[in-house]
Formats: structure tokens, sequence, C-alpha cells
């Protein structure tokens, strides 16, 4: 493998994980969102990714690649409290289904890979520097 395919690998995984972390971040500032019904409150969104792998006949590059940004199907949480001016007639608010602590773990893996792909394009830059070095 030659290490410019080397640099587009890692910057298509730095590209991803930072959707990851917009995307979480999204998440973590709705957290506390409200709304008088279901259809109406904030749903946790998720980046969707998939391996772009080269083919062996073309010059294209191996890589991630985000598919897009969906929204989790998982049901929006139902609260009695009639006093609250979003409550709906019966009573009752929607909170949207963002588990902070599920977020949060989210983000401190896409860091980490974020650190990673960092770590690699830095290692691979020293291996070409060295490598042109020998030349000398």
């Amino acid at each position: 493998m030659s290490l410019d395919k080397l640099f587009g690998i890692a910057g298509s995984g730095l590209a991803a994980q930072s959707v990851r972390l917009n995307t979480t971040a999204s998440n973590l500032a709705n957290a506390d969102d409200v709304a008088t019904s279901a259809s109406e409150v904030y749903r946790a969104r998720e980046p969707v990714f998939a391996a772009a792998l080269a083919d062996s006949w073309s010059q294209e590059g191996s890589g991630v690649e985000v598919l897009g940004v969906v929204e989790r199907d998982g049901p929006a949480r139902r609260e009695y409290r009639p006093d609250h001016p979003l409550a709906d007639d019966e009573g009752y608010l929607y909170q949207t289904d963002v588990d902070p602590v599920e977020e949060l773990a989210n983000m401190i893996s896409a860091s980490r890979s974020y650190e990673t792909n960092v770590e690699v394009l830095g290692t691979a830059k020293q291996l070409l520097l060295r490598t042109l070095r020998l030349g000398q």
C-alpha cells in the first residue's frame, strides 16, 4: 500500500469521526427537549458508515464512507406533568429518546478513533520523511 492511499484512508476516517462527533454533540444539546406529542419530539440521530473498498482494477482509494445521518426509532418517553405548559390535553409531556450516558460513551469512542487516525497520519508522515532522507 502506498503512503498516499494511507493518507486517504486516515483522512476519510477523520471525516467520518468528525460527523459522528457532531451528531453526538447535537444529540446531547437536545437531550432535554420536550414536546406536546410523540411525533414532534426530537429523535436521537446517528451516522451510518460503510467501508469504501478499493477495486483491484481501479485506482480509487479505500476508507470510510458516510452514507448519511438517520433518526433512531426509539420511543419518546411519556411523563405525566399536567402543570407543564407543553403538556397535552391529558396532561402528558413527551421527552426525547436521547440517553446522555450513551451519548457521552459514544463521544469518547469517536474522540479516541479520531485521535488514532491523527496518530496514523503523523506516523505515515514520519515514515515518508525518513524514506526521503535515505536518498540523501
